[in-house]
């Protein structure tokens, strides 16, 4: 399988929460785990308003972005290209996606182009996973 993870699945790794367990367990079966440039910035941002939240502690923040940032090598990361924005841009009117929500989707799209293979997109966002199935995409949570 090749695993492409949205934010909202990737945080999963290093937070734990419902799902985690599941999470790992998709990486760890994939062939390649993929990810939008962008997964940087939505993960250490989610993690940072998770500590500021309190809902998890100040040292188990810093530990969750020390060990994302030292795993972000070990993930092929698809960059956002002009053709991605113009992907997304469409997505998102037709499927009512948020911004990010629809850039993921082009970028998971367009790497299944790109390879001739499927790739599955895990997320834990409803409509990104209602605009995945209506595209034809496999998902995950199924």
């Amino acid at each position: 399988m090749i695993l492409y993870l949205d934010a909202s699945a990737l945080v999963k790794r290093y937070i734990q929460e419902r799902d985690s367990e599941n999470v790992n367990a998709w990486i760890e079966a994939a062939e390649m785990v993929v990810t939008g440039l962008i997964s940087r910035v939505e993960v250490a941002a989610a993690i940072a308003r998770a500590g500021r939240m309190k809902l998890i502690s100040t040292d188990d923040a810093l530990a969750a972005l020390r060990q994302f940032r030292s795993e972000w090598d070990s993930f092929q990361r698809l960059p956002i290209t002009e053709n991605t924005v113009i992907r997304g841009d469409a997505l998102a009117y037709e499927h009512n996606l948020r911004g990010y929500d629809a850039t993921h989707l082009a970028c998971a799209l367009i790497w299944q182009e790109t390879l001739g293979m499927p790739v599955t997109l895990a997320s834990f966002d409803r409509q990104l996973i209602e605009a995945a199935r209506v595209v034809q995409m496999a998902f995950l949570p199924s």
